[in-house]
């Protein structure tokens, strides 16, 4: 059985519904102040709590055999936690300790870690491999580094495994249409421009235009989540398959192509048959010009590789959004 722990996120959902499709029994722990009960797979098993609740825990591991944890709990708003540092420090860094010392103590030796790109901060080249130094500038990517070195820390003082995917953008929706990307506030660049060519907004802002990039505004990778969640189930699978052998590995997830902010508007210009209002703000604090991922080390360790192009990524975030207008609710 696997413990999934924000499953009713975003990502989470998606592993969730992919794992019970492989024929895993899940648990999900969520306590839905961003998640979505809707977005749970019916056959999993949900338990509203914090992941780092030591009676909820102990309550499930007595319970339950769990053989794995995928851990994506976790507050994400890169300008939230300029404002709020201490809330990413106790929600993303302490919660995390509680669980894995309770997966100590009742040892269970495998995690899976939603890590992010963010832990790099602003790097010095355009393309991002594992090898490069982390230096995150925000207290988001600062939580998650934390995080990452204390797993290094536990699987080299203990009999643990663990793998910690760094993510670049995650967009797209599952290709069902059921299940998708409902944030509040919504803080991603995709969802923002769809709702936008909905209607519900009267623009569509770009945060600076004079960036040394082919049209002056910010490049990014663009992952689909149905593609990051393969990735994790490969992660998974890694370590079921190699236990006595131990493992402490982290993996960057993107597809190795950078789309601009404008490109990336006229693209969902394409795909929604509409014209979007655009308006150009000042650049904001620490925003790189470009992040574009190499995924070379998990496509050779793990055998991973992404099936959906941009364009296809954003027509199923658009299926989503036409089907539910108004997210969840």
């Amino acid at each position: 059985m696997i413990l999934v722990t924000g499953g009713a996120g975003y990502i989470g959902s998606h592993v969730v519904r992919d794992l019970a499709d492989r024929g895993y029994s899940v648990i999900v722990i969520d306590n839905l102040t961003t998640g979505h009960i809707e977005a749970v797979d019916k056959r999993a098993i949900f338990i509203r709590g914090d992941a780092g609740d030591p009676k909820l825990l102990d309550l499930i591991f007595k319970t339950y055999s769990i053989q794995a944890v995928m851990h994506f709990a976790a507050s994400c708003l890169v300008g939230e936690s300029v404002v709020h540092p201490l809330k990413y420090y106790q929600n993303n860094v302490v919660e995390t300790v509680r669980l894995l010392q309770k997966m100590t103590e009742y040892q269970i030796k495998h995690f899976i870690f939603s890590s992010t790109c963010a832990t790099y901060g602003i790097p010095n080249q355009s393309t991002i491999d594992e090898k490069l130094p982390t230096h995150p500038i925000n207290p988001y990517g600062k939580s998650k580094l934390m995080i990452e070195t204390m797993l290094n820390s536990i699987s080299a003082s203990a009999d643990f495994n663990y793998i910690a995917l760094r993510y670049f953008n995650v967009a797209g929706a599952h290709p069902s249409g059921e299940v998708g990307e409902d944030h509040d506030p919504e803080t991603h660049l995709i969802p923002n421009i769809l709702r936008h060519l909905q209607g519900k907004s009267s623009y569509i802002e770009i945060w600076g235009n004079d960036y040394a990039t082919s049209d002056g505004t910010c490049i990014r990778d663009y992952i689909h989540v149905t593609d990051l969640s393969a990735g994790h189930i490969l992660a998974l699978e890694y370590l079921l398959k190699n236990q006595g052998r131990k493992t402490a590995e982290i993996f960057n997830l993107g597809n190795e192509h950078g789309v601009s902010v404008l490109e990336m508007i006229h693209l969902c210009e394409q795909v929604a048959g509409a014209k979007a209002n655009v308006k150009i703000q000042p650049r904001r604090k620490g925003d790189p010009p470009q992040l574009v991922a190499s995924s070379q080390k998990i496509r050779t360790v793990l055998g991973w590789a992404p099936r959906y192009d941009i364009i296809s990524t954003i027509e199923t975030a658009w299926n989503w959004h036409r089907k539910h207008p108004n997210g969840y609710n």
